[in-house]
């Protein structure tokens, strides 16, 4: 991954001990910064986006996307809201969840309060029905939040991270738990509108569309995906919030800006539909077929232009 930024002064949804400083941490290993970054920790997704928007940092990193979960949808709608963001890069991490508990709390069966953030808290519901099964689930701020409630004493243990455990001090009452093995975040680093990073031939590009909300309008935007052969492998709808029936829609799709098509179908995109352009950015994890290539059809029509007599 080459450097995309030149002054590492990155937010992350903290606070320190999260899952979102240990996908920062991936980044700068991968090489997305020009060195050790400043890390500034903010209090939710929104708030992380929004340190950006007001220039106090350069970057940040927040989830987007849980296997299990589903979108993260503080940071869909932060993304979709305000001045435009642009999406540079991601990285996916395994989420594996410890639970920790407070001095005094050394069997599951002691449990009696448990903070969780909402996401990490659907991911071991299961797990938490079967082992703390007289437990009240409370909410939390975020992961390393639901470990500094319980150092504060609020609660008799956390759905947390070890990071979060080691950074506190708090003993493990049960590590690895995950009611799906396997399963994954995927994060990305988001920063102001800047130059689309160089295609690679294993992007995902994505943009927020608000078409007209009339008969066939979603189905019209999305054919001009499925009639250019480029595979969509995300979408969400949320509420615009100004009335009910109101939608608009996430899509992300394989694909660059730079390959042909794509912008073919983006273009195609303005003209019908409200269109956020969200970035173009490589894959962590490429899935699915690339976009077709135009060059065969590109030069039919050149030869055209050229008046060749053998076609």
């Amino acid at each position: 991954m080459r450097n995309l930024i030149g002054v590492p002064k990155i937010a992350y949804f903290g606070p320190s001990g999260t899952f979102t400083e240990m996908a920062l941490a991936e980044l700068e290993g991968a090489g997305a910064f020009d060195g050790p970054v400043e890390r500034v920790a903010a209090s939710s997704p929104p708030a992380t986006l929004e340190l950006v928007r007001d220039g106090v940092v350069d970057g940040a990193v927040v989830p987007i996307e849980s296997s299990v979960e589903g979108a993260v949808v503080p940071t869909l709608d932060s993304l979709a809201l305000g001045e435009r963001l642009q999406i540079v890069a991601e990285t996916e991490l395994d989420v594996a969840f410890e639970i920790l508990g407070r001095p005094g709390i050394d069997r599951l069966d002691q449990v009696r309060t448990v903070r969780a953030y909402p996401v990490a808290a659907g991911q071991v519901r299961t797990w938490l029905d079967k082992n703390c099964p007289d437990a009240e689930i409370q909410t939390a701020s975020s992961n390393a939040g639901a470990a500094e409630d319980v150092s504060h004493g609020l609660a008799d243990a956390a759905v947390s991270t070890a990071l979060a455990g080691r950074r506190l001090g708090l003993h493990a009452l049960a590590s690895s738990v995950a009611d799906v093995a396997g399963a994954r975040t995927r994060f990305v680093l988001v920063t102001a509108p800047t130059r689309v990073p160089p295609r690679t031939g294993s992007d995902r590009s994505s943009a927020v569309l608000q078409p007209d909300n009339e008969p066939g309008s979603l189905v019209s935007v999305l054919s001009e995906f499925a009639t250019r052969g480029i595979d969509l492998i995300r979408i969400e709808s949320r509420p615009v919030r100004t009335e009910p029936g109101s939608y608009r829609f996430f899509v992300d799709c394989i694909g660059h800006l730079d390959d042909p098509l794509v912008a073919e179908a983006f273009r195609a995109l303005h003209r019908k539909s409200t269109v956020r352009f969200l970035g173009s950015w490589p894959a962590a994890n490429p899935s699915g077929p690339p976009p077709p290539s135009d060059g065969d059809a590109a030069d039919w029509i050149e030869r055209i232009r050229q008046g060749d007599r053998e076609l």
